[in-house]
């Protein structure tokens, strides 16, 4: 078979790249190298630079390097928080002629840490909420998309600090399977799998000291097992109100938007006499603040930095309908935020964004860091 470098649009082609050599003895071999925080790997995993851009390169078998592009793309397509798939390499050769393993190529995942760099910059009091709630929300979503990871641990997640809370986002998609619907059955099975994972690498974490040993680690098993329960009843459950008591309906969406959830629409059905509403959400994604801000912004960021920024951008907005003396359009009240902030024209901004770092997207669609 020949060298085979498949990658995606507006991506290297990597082909200045040492392909006829292991990845573990590129060390002398490029200078595209980099040095990134991240975590422990079964494979060897490699970090490259071209220009702004740092993509990683994990060594594996052909049928895994394919079966997680797959996953990858899926979950992209879904919008779920997972490392982006970029590419993969195969028929690679020696100079000797022997075989070397295909190697899948992800985006790396800007502002990222690693559990180990959490651990150090955040005390234990507000660790183990923060780590816990990140790791049942993306597992929620995975599972309301019909995905079983069949490896949640430590090790596979990166995170992301969001105002204050922590954002998971999957990095190994080796063992994952994407079905219609996930069994009961096969929800537990990650369930358990992720507290005797993530039970271990919080056992690693206490013995090389970068956690206090008073953790009590089947306490922790323990309250990621009832928060993900808790979760995922409030995401799926159906209600039954009376035909009096619709407010209940705008309390359950309300519910699930303080969750970081979105409700599509709403699948009602009336008793036979008219008195009692059964009530089931559709709940499509993450992160209806976020996605308000880019459609309106074109901003991107975290979902807790996007609320803090729509809690500036609506009470400009009030100010400016209080001036006009009449209701304006959302996009006329945006336009007019950028503009006071000089971001309207230019897609690099400046500090006066209430602080915090985010993205906006330029006309091909790639981000630009401000």
């Amino acid at each position: 078979m020949d060298l085979s470098v498949v990658t995606r649009q507006r991506h290297p082609d990597f082909l200045d790249l040492a392909w006829d050599r292991p990845l573990k003895d590129w060390d002398d071999l490029t200078d595209r190298l980099v040095q990134v925080r991240r975590g422990r790997s079964r494979h060897v995993v490699r970090m490259v630079g071209y220009d702004e851009r740092v993509y990683a390169l994990k060594e594996t078998q052909y049928s895994l390097a394919q079966h997680e592009y797959r996953v990858l793309r899926h979950l992209e397509d879904e919008r779920l928080p997972a490392v982006r798939a970029v590419g993969v390499v195969t028929g690679r050769r020696a100079s000797d002629g022997t075989d070397l393993d295909a190697v899948l190529v992800t985006r790396y995942l800007d502002y990222s840490l690693p559990y180990q760099h959490v651990f150090r910059t955040t005390s234990a009091a507000l660790l183990r909420d923060r780590l816990l709630d990140a790791a049942v929300v993306l597992l929620s979503r995975l599972h309301l998309e019909g995905i079983f990871w069949g490896d949640i641990s430590l090790a596979n997640l990166l995170f992301r600090r969001d105002a204050g809370a922590l954002m998971a986002y999957l990095v190994d998609a080796e063992t994952a399977e994407c079905q219609p619907q996930l069994s009961d059955a096969r929800r537990e099975h990650d369930l358990e799998m992720g507290v005797e994972n993530i039970a271990g690498g919080l056992y690693d974490a206490i013995s090389g000291g970068l956690l206090e040993d008073r953790i009590d680690l089947l306490e922790v098993a323990g309250e990621l097992v009832d928060r993900y329960r808790r979760l995922w009843t409030e995401l799926t459950r159906e209600d039954v109100v009376s035909s009096d008591e619709r407010w209940r309906i705008n309390a359950r969406i309300e519910r699930l938007n303080e969750l970081g959830f979105d409700v599509e629409e709403l699948s009602i059905v009336r008793s036979a006499d008219g008195t009692r509403l059964r009530i089931r959400p559709i709940v499509v994604e993450e992160g209806h603040a976020h996605l308000r801000l880019r459609r309106l912004t074109g901003l991107e960021v975290q979902e807790n930095q996007a609320r803090t920024l729509l809690n500036a951008l609506d009470a400009y907005g009030l100010v400016l309908e209080r001036e006009a003396g009449r209701p304006l359009p959302e996009a006329v009240k945006a336009y007019r935020w950028l503009s006071s902030r000089g971001l309207a024209s230019s897609p690099v901004a400046s500090s006066s964004l209430v602080g915090y770092t985010g993205r906006r997207l330029d006309e091909s669609g790639d981000r630009t860091v401000l």
